[in-house]
């Protein structure tokens, strides 16, 4: 053998190379790949807001058996069920064969998403123009929120119990809603400012109206406002005081690229792995192992609150399932592995000042797993262990899946969080992955259909292990 030969195969041996998740498949896959990536965009275009995630993850699941879990039912292997909490946040099972004593497999996202919500007293008239007030929801760079066309989605909850379900600029004859911004001719004092004061957060008000009610009163176009939220859903303004009603930016899910590689849209994060889950789930015959899909709320803005991770419901969820098989939670727990499926950063190259590229996630090189997030000094992460990684590598490597082992951003220039570290203090083995995301948090956020597949695959290969 010559040395160049000898040389190469050491190379070969020794050497850890990322490959273009291109690279590894052949063209029946890709032809499975863009079938996967056609029913994500079906569901992230219906799926605008928490609410409606859920409900989606509901229909889709019933048609294929799913039923409403009630405590004190009889579980046998291959039965399917979920519970839904308060419409909000949703917990899928399938039944496995060995009993909870063995653990289970976890899979849990998030489908809550950056957003605009309005304030509780939002409607006001200002110059004969009227205006919805907002308090932004979770971590958003403000500017990037003005000047385009805004859905509103959300429910009414009336004094007399009823609940209203509101959707309004979805549809394409539907009006639209807007958030202004000065004209460049104008500007030149607001340029002066850091992007993050360029817009405030009290500035951040919707344009809803324009034409005076036929009235010589006050506040004309508010009460010509009024008048059509009333004729159109029986709510007066008290109304709003119990109503959940979101601002989210309106515009369909499409393909991104010549190549039609890539899918643009809004709400990636976290609702491009809660897919992966549920269709993972969905594609299961009975495992072994009890597998559990978590679709939670509030991650955004910490998972607190009953529908976030850190509430107990899951708890009830899973001490009910193991009560009905005689076994005690915790010892379920300690023997239960968690995928926390979350989305990470994509290596920009226009920004990479901002990146460690060894470490980095690369669109294309498949599902990224993060041992650990947090910031700088891995503060608020759970770091998985050594075992675990080691895990996944071997179940991964064995199901075709196209991986890379990744971080978010240089050490000391932020950081991120997810569900992991709540999962975790439930003595769970827990480790993040997901989808890489290019302009996470935009209102048109971008990812790339071979790691939205690939994420797929893993969480498959994790529930059939």
């Amino acid at each position: 053998m010559s040395t160049e030969k000898k040389t190469e195969d050491m190379r070969k041996k020794f050497f850890y190379e990322r490959k273009n998740g291109y690279d590894l498949i052949k063209t029946p896959e890709r032809k499975k790949m863009e079938a996967y990536c056609e029913g994500y965009k079906r569901f992230l275009n219906t799926a605008r807001t928490e609410r409606e995630a859920v409900r989606e993850a509901i229909r889709q699941a019933e048609a294929l058996g799913f039923v409403p879990y009630e405590r004190g039912m009889e579980l046998e292997p291959g039965m399917k069920v979920y519970k839904s909490n308060r419409g909000k946040a949703l917990m899928l099972a399938v039944i496995g064969k060995k009993t909870l004593d063995e653990g289970c497999v976890i899979a849990a996202a998030h489908v809550d998403a950056p957003r605009i919500d309005l304030k509780q007293v939002p409607l006001f008239e200002s110059d004969e123009l009227a205006f919805f007030k907002t308090h932004y929801y979770g971590g958003i760079k403000k500017y990037q929120w003005v000047t385009i066309p805004l859905e509103l989605h959300g429910v009414v909850a009336l004094k007399n119990g009823e609940t209203v379900d509101v959707v309004i600029g979805h549809d394409p004859d539907d009006p639209q809603f807007v958030i202004t911004d000065l004209l460049p001719h104008l500007g030149r004092d607001q340029m002066k400012k850091t992007a993050s004061e360029v817009i405030s957060g009290e500035a951040m008000n919707i344009l809803i109206g324009s034409a005076p009610y036929d009235d010589e009163g006050k506040d004309r176009v508010k009460l010509a406002v009024l008048s059509l939220l009333y004729d159109s859903y029986g709510i007066t303004e008290e109304d709003f005081l119990s109503a959940e009603l979101t601002a989210v930016p309106s515009m369909p899910v499409r393909d991104v690229g010549l190549d039609r590689s890539m899918i643009g849209g809004y709400g990636h994060d976290d609702r491009v792995c809660a897919y992966a889950e549920l269709r993972a789930l969905f594609d299961l015959d009975t495992p072994d192992r009890t597998a559990v899909c978590i679709l939670a709320d509030k991650e955004e803005t910490g998972s607190d609150g009953v529908s976030g991770m850190q509430s107990s419901a899951f708890e009830c969820f899973m001490e009910d399932l193991c009560a009905s098989q005689g076994v005690t939670l915790r010892h379920c727990f300690e023997k239960s592995f968690c995928l926390s499926a979350d989305v990470t950063n994509a290596l920009d190259p226009n920004y990479p000042e901002v990146s460690e590229k060894l470490n980095e996630a690369r669109c294309n090189y498949g599902v990224s797993i993060s041992k650990f997030t947090g910031a700088r000094g891995k503060s608020g992460t759970s770091d998985a262990s050594a075992e675990v990684v080691a895990h996944l590598r071997r179940v991964f490597d064995e199901a075709g899946v196209v991986w890379q082992l990744t971080e978010l951003g240089k050490v000391d220039q932020g950081g991120g969080g997810t569900v992991a570290l709540f999962m975790a203090n439930r003595n769970i083995d827990t480790i993040d992955a997901g989808v890489p995301v290019l302009s996470m948090h935009a209102p048109f956020e971008v990812v790339a259909k071979l790691d939205c597949w690939m994420t797929y695959k893993a969480v498959l290969a994790l529930y059939q292990h």
